[in-house]
């Protein structure tokens, strides 16, 4: 056998970890029949609650999101790193039921969480409008009882000063058939030393409930706490061996920060559990690409717990006895003949639609209507894609008629309205079409006056922006060939941790996300102008 055909083999026996690179936290994994999908988190990012469909659980398929339209959720005006919190998908009575949370703030305390629930009779819709919940807490699921009921759970969140403001699981009937909440709310976990529980998700098996909840924080600490109980409202009793899984206190693993995850049950009667990791670029340091998603075997023990071996994240493990099932490579070129972006794409704090999207005008083009600026929370006009690799590039050509210096269009590495470095064209003073770069580190904004490029001989433009490790680059093409910017910026800042804002102890940012690839175009004057891109490549390498 050849070393090719043998690598191919045994990549069909396993599930090497992270399954989903990437900005992809918080995942809810869910089986039907023969079919797998695995739901993840979106903050404001459109459309909100990715989802990802496997039939052998190592290979995925992105099917798009779920909140595709304000009328399931709007996310005008929604602060970085809000928005849609750990969403839970759960299949019951032929409809699939999505509960995700709207989070919408930081400060003091406070979250003033949504949530709310959507049904379908397919994944891929139609979604119910949405059932507006409680806003006890966020991170909510539900469970269907094995005697018809239906349960919210929700981690309970308490604002009062000196108080846990995780202050335990809460749980609270839900009527189907009346769509809303019925009877009070019951604390029946407060979790355990490790605290800030909350990502509960309740299973039945072999007569036992058993509570599965993300505890210790969604950092280097963070952990999956399993507890059981023979009632549904427990009490619940904590596993005595520790937690099921935890990445705290090996800064040696390739995976940190497991956490945060839910089972899920093969037709073959195996067990495993999705969760989220993160991959930091130096021992305990910053994470680009974000919390990812990733898969572990469960076992079950002689004592009747769930195991998973040394309770530390494997980078591979082997798959389930599942036909392999790879589903067609996505193409490396976007040439926007679709009349909708692909699945790769995503767009921030508004839908993608004819407002400020346009396929159609220009055939194999993507317009883009200009928007508000890098800090405009209301329309921004970005068109952006996840960063999966350590090092990975996006290429695309533009024509684009700057007026003044308030229209721009270019290409940008992006993690929130803090913090982005930005090649685009714009008009200097003098009348020149310019290319030019800006960076905005934690909002302190950085320009490279000496690396203005004129462009008034081009009418379309190459643009590049590349990701090598720590290092940013960017690049340009005025139809002679590749020339690369002589700066490195710093990769870093687009990162969870570089995100994060702790003012006297208090919360006043976070970084929940991950690093973009996109496309971005800013009309400050609200005068009309348009951006045409006729490409887009990305590559990992």
């Amino acid at each position: 056998m050849s070393t090719e055909i043998a690598d191919v083999a045994t990549a069909a026996r396993s599930i090497r970890n992270p399954v989903l690179t990437g900005f992809h936290p918080d995942p809810s994994i869910l089986r039907v029949e023969d079919d797998y999908y695995l739901a993840t988190s979106t903050f404001e990012w459109y459309p909100g609650v990715r989802v990802h469909h496997s039939r052998d659980l190592i290979h995925w398929r992105a099917l798009g999101g779920i909140v595709t339209e304000r009328r399931l959720l709007d996310l005008r005006g929604c602060g970085d790193s809000n928005g849609i919190w750990a969403p839970d998908l759960t299949w019951h009575d032929g409809h699939y039921h999505l509960v995700y949370s709207d989070v919408a703030s930081f400060a003091s305390g406070y979250w003033d969480p949504q949530n709310y629930l959507t049904t379908a009779p397919d994944i891929t819709g139609p979604w119910s409008d949405p059932v507006a919940l409680h806003s006890h807490g966020f991170d909510a699921s539900l469970f269907h009882d094995d005697d018809g009921t239906t349960w919210l759970l929700a981690m309970s969140a308490d604002w009062r000063p000196g108080r846990d403001r995780f202050g335990g699981i809460e749980i609270q009937r839900y009527d189907r058939a009346k769509r809303e909440l019925v009877g009070n709310a019951q604390i029946i976990f407060t979790g355990t030393a490790a605290g800030l529980t909350e990502g509960p998700h309740l299973y039945r098996h072999d007569g036992w409930y058993w509570l599965v909840t993300a505890e210790g924080g969604t950092s280097w600490e963070h952990q999956v706490t399993v507890a059981r109980s023979r009632n549904l409202h427990g009490p619940y009793e904590v596993d005595p061996i520790g937690p099921l899984l935890t990445s705290a206190g090996r800064p040696d693993l390739a995976l940190q920060k497991a956490g945060h995850g839910s089972f899920v049950r093969t037709q073959h009667g195996d067990w495993y559990l999705a969760h989220l990791a993160a991959r930091p670029y130096t021992p305990l340091g910053n994470c680009v690409l974000g919390r990812e998603t990733a898969i572990q075997k469960v076992d079950w023990t002689p004592g009747g717990w769930p195991s998973i071996p040394g309770g530390i994240p494997a980078d591979e493990i082997a798959a389930p006895g599942l036909t392999p099932h790879a589903w067609p490579a996505e193409p490396a070129t976007d040439h926007f003949d679709a009349p909708q972006l692909s699945t790769s794409w995503s767009t921030l704090r508004r839908p993608a639609g004819p407002a400020w999207i346009d396929l159609r005008s220009r055939p194999s083009h993507l317009r883009i209507r200009g928007g508000q600026s890098p800090v405009g929370k209301q329309t921004p006009s970005l068109v952006a894609r996840r960063v999966g690799a350590t090092r990975c590039a996006l290429e695309t050509v533009v024509e684009f008629d700057p007026a003044d210096h308030r229209h721009l269009a270019g290409i940008t590495a992006y993690y929130n309205t803090l913090n982005w470095h930005y090649l685009y064209l714009t008009r200097a003073d003098d009348g020149r079409p310019v290319l030019e770069l800006l960076s905005s580190d934690s909002g302190r904004r950085t320009a490279h006056p000496a690396l203005t490029v004129d462009v008034s001989a081009a009418g379309r433009v190459g643009l590049r922006a590349e990701f090598d490790g720590p290092a940013v680059r960017f690049g340009y093409d005025l139809g002679d060939g590749w020339r690369q910017l002589p700066v490195d910026l710093d990769a870093t800042i687009l990162s969870d941790e570089h995100a994060a804002l702790i003012i006297d102890g208090e919360p006043a940012a976070w970084g929940f996300t991950g690093a973009f690839l996109g496309l971005w175009v800013q009309d400050l004057g609200n005068d009309g102008v348009h951006a045409d891109y006729d490409h887009a490549t990305y590559l990992e390498y």
